[in-house]
């Protein structure tokens, strides 16, 4: 006998998760860069050594910064191209983001995305 199709909810599309590209300070003044989809889960994380071999040699101290975007392979290309800057440009983000928290989030797909990662 088939199974009663009238039973069972349509499938719903998995929900699109947020993906953030983010900084964390290491308590040598390091800076690590890396994506996930929760940064305060994943700093706690870095905090208590799980995950980066980065933190072995100096612990997890804080989020500095973190920025939206579109989805994962749009962290991914905003991870390899923080990764590239040199850390006065990094710094120079982090001054930014901490200067704009009053302002609404700031996203990878924002007008000033590119501007910010490329300035040296």
């Amino acid at each position: 006998m088939p199974a009663d199709s009238s039973k069972h909810s349509p499938s719903l599309p998995a929900p699109v998760q947020q993906w953030w590209v983010y900084m964390v300070r290491a308590e040598n003044g390091h800076l690590y860069t890396g994506i996930s989809t929760d940064p305060q889960r994943r700093l706690l994380q870095h905090q208590r050594g799980l995950g980066a071999r980065f933190f072995n040699r100096s612990p997890a101290q804080a989020l500095v910064w973190q920025q939206r975007c579109a989805d994962h392979s749009d962290a991914l290309r905003q991870e390899r191209a923080i990764k590239a800057l040199t850390k006065k440009a990094k710094e120079r983000l982090i001054s930014q983001f901490n200067d704009a928290l009053s302002r609404p989030a700031n996203d990878c797909a924002g007008p000033h995305a590119a501007t910010k990662l490329t300035s040296t």
